[in-house]
């Protein structure tokens, strides 16, 4: 039978190998568990490092091409009518005759609209009975000097007379001159009360009413001649070295299904002092549904150059510095865009590419944005 003593201290040691046994085993499950982990995140890296491959439709995919390209300036502005006018009251009264309206055709010479004339006609009633007075004294004066000219010849008289004679029939004259001008001031007032078209065209806007009251210089009426129009564009100055009299453009103008043709008739000699622009304006013919005021845009042609192109909607503008996305080795690679000639191939715009080689694959604007250095392949087709 063994001692209490010696039972005790077999238990002891039985447990403290027991202990000992445990905090290896945790030890060995939390190595294990370790290696575990370190083996998942060498994995979920390895994962992350292996880029997906993506698959890029044709339609994805530009050639850069060598192209001979129009050199073109971007235009915009309003389409404005060659002749336009407004038709003023020249004289204060009360607007009468008013028929014509918005859209109504007008020839020019043609009478619009009458101010109430019946002060200006009495007015040329009074010039006229001024008029007839001072003639009436001219021919007074006249046979005053003919008598003292033939008194003087008999002696009856000095010449000291008959020179007062003479001057009398001078004021005389020059009040009846007077009197005629006046003449013709009342009369030129009296056909200012007439408003006439000052050309053929249609009638834009109706400012006043029948009844109305109207001081000097009102408008009344707008009229535009929709024959022929014009558009005001805004360049940059270096745009504008390139630019000449007689170039043509292509302007798409809001609302027409077609593109109209334009040609550069004049260019401001002075830059404007806010913008720093240049105003270029171009002679737009007439087309069905042309509107005053319409907005504009297109592209001025203004030269030529043959370049390694493609279309501008492949340059990317989301970075400070413009770029393109292109194929190398099956991967994506981005290019930086500094400068380069653009132009139309046809009516698409296209850029140059510096740097870039003819064949190039380069991706579309539909591609959408891919990390540089993604492994990329064309679909089979």
């Amino acid at each position: 039978m063994t001692p209490p003593r010696a039972r005790s201290t077999w238990i002891k040691w039985l447990l403290l190998a027991l202990l000992v046994v445990g905090i290896g085993l945790g030890l060995v499950r939390a190595l294990d568990k370790r290696k575990t982990q370190a083996a998942e995140a060498r994995t979920a890296a390895e994962a992350m490092q292996k880029a997906p491959v993506y698959t890029l439709a044709a339609s994805d995919v530009v050639i850069a091409q060598s192209l001979e390209l129009t050199q073109t300036v971007g235009i915009s502005g309003s389409v404005a009518a060659l002749q336009k006018a407004s038709v003023k009251a020249r004289t204060a009264g009360e607007i009468q005759g008013l028929s014509k309206r918005e859209g109504d055709e007008v020839k020019a010479g043609e009478v619009l609209a009458r101010i109430d004339s019946t002060e200006a006609q009495a007015r040329v009633r009074q010039a006229a009975q001024q008029a007839e007075s001072a003639q009436a004294q001219v021919s007074i004066a006249r046979r005053t000097m003919d008598n003292n000219q033939a008194l003087v010849r008999q002696g009856f008289i000095s010449a000291t007379a008959l020179e007062t004679s003479t001057n009398n029939l001078s004021a005389a004259e020059a009040n009846h001159r007077a009197a005629l001008a006046a003449l013709d001031i009342a009369q030129k007032a009296l056909a200012d009360t007439t408003l006439r078209s000052p050309l053929s065209g249609q009638v834009s806007a109706r400012l006043v009413q029948n009844g109305e009251r109207v001081g000097i210089d009102t408008r009344v009426f707008d009229v535009v001649d929709l024959s022929a129009f014009e558009m005001e564009a805004a360049i940059s100055p270096a745009d504008a070295v390139t630019v000449r009299v007689g170039q043509t453009a292509v302007l798409r103008v809001e609302g027409l299904p077609e593109p109209v043709p334009a040609t550069v008739s004049r260019i401001n000699p002075s830059v404007q002092a806010g913008s720093r622009s240049v105003l270029v304006y171009l002679r737009v013919p007439a087309a069905p549904g042309m509107r005053q005021g319409l907005f504009a845009q297109g592209h001025l042609a203004t030269g030529s150059v043959k370049a390694v192109a493609v279309p501008a909607s492949a340059v990317r503008n989301d970075k400070p510095q413009p770029y393109i996305q292109f194929m190398r080795e099956g991967s994506v690679v981005y290019l930086t865009v500094s400068g380069g000639a653009t132009g139309l191939r046809g009516s698409e715009p296209m850029r140059e590419i510096a740097g870039l080689a003819e064949g190039t694959q380069v991706l579309g604007a539909q591609a959408g944005l891919i990390r540089e250095g993604t492994a990329v392949k064309l679909a089979t087709p």
